[in-house]
């Protein structure tokens, strides 16, 4: 088994595999590069992504600047705008559906490290070797999702469709569908519903109108 394997199986992995850090000096590197051109570079930028991540839709735009650890463990669907310095520390496998938003300064966090210290220093692998070992647990975003600004998704997280999720939280339980959650940690606060609606709120909806 192959510590890339290991990572997805959800079991201890040595991060300083030669492989996995081969994929994440490429990954660093691309990020570095997609961060240093300007918006209107969009060839370039597309031609960076389509390397970086293991895929991205259809009318997506990333602002940068960007960081992600190893990019082939993402998926992005389509119509993704990912606002001002996006990391994505994407060990375990990310996904992010259609028509999702986030603010600046969104982190996605996959990789868990244990909790007593001598722990984190060194364990013995596989092979009874000693080295530094953490694991790993996949995020999901699901579809028409908000991510506020500053927002940090931890490992093991899923994030149900139409959901909402406030400035500065900290997620680390799943979200269920069509939910406003905030805080730290991050909990549900209440159901979206229409009465959520901008039809509801003239004051702000002025001279403009809700696609029926």
């Amino acid at each position: 088994m192959t510590e890339e394997e290991r990572i997805f199986k959800g079991i201890l992995y040595n991060p300083g595999n030669t492989e996995l850090k081969r994929k994440k000096l490429l990954a660093h590197n691309l990020s570095s590069q997609y961060s240093r051109t300007f918006e209107d570079q969009t060839e370039e930028r597309e031609a960076i992504l389509s390397q970086l991540l293991d895929s991205i839709g259809e009318h997506c735009f990333i602002q940068g600047p960007i960081f992600f650890h190893y990019g082939v463990h993402t998926k992005i669907g389509d119509h993704f705008f990912g606002n001002y310095n996006l990391t994505v520390q994407d060990d375990a496998q990310v996904t992010i559906g259609d028509h999702v938003s986030f603010g600046p300064n969104v982190t996605i966090v996959t990789p868990i490290h244990p909790f007593v210290a001598s722990e984190r220093r060194q364990m013995l692998d596989q092979n009874g070797d000693a080295a530094s070992l953490c694991y790993a647990k996949p995020v999901s975003i699901g579809n028409d999702v908000w991510l506020s600004a500053n927002v940090t998704v931890c490992g093991g997280v899923t994030i149900g469709d139409r959901c909402v999720i406030g400035a500065g939280s900290v997620v680390t339980q799943d979200i269920p569908e069509n939910s406003f959650a905030a805080g730290v940690p991050c909990k549900v606060i209440r159901k979206i519903t229409n009465q959520d609606s901008m039809r509801h709120k003239p004051e702000i909806l002025s001279d403009c109108d809700i696609i029926e």
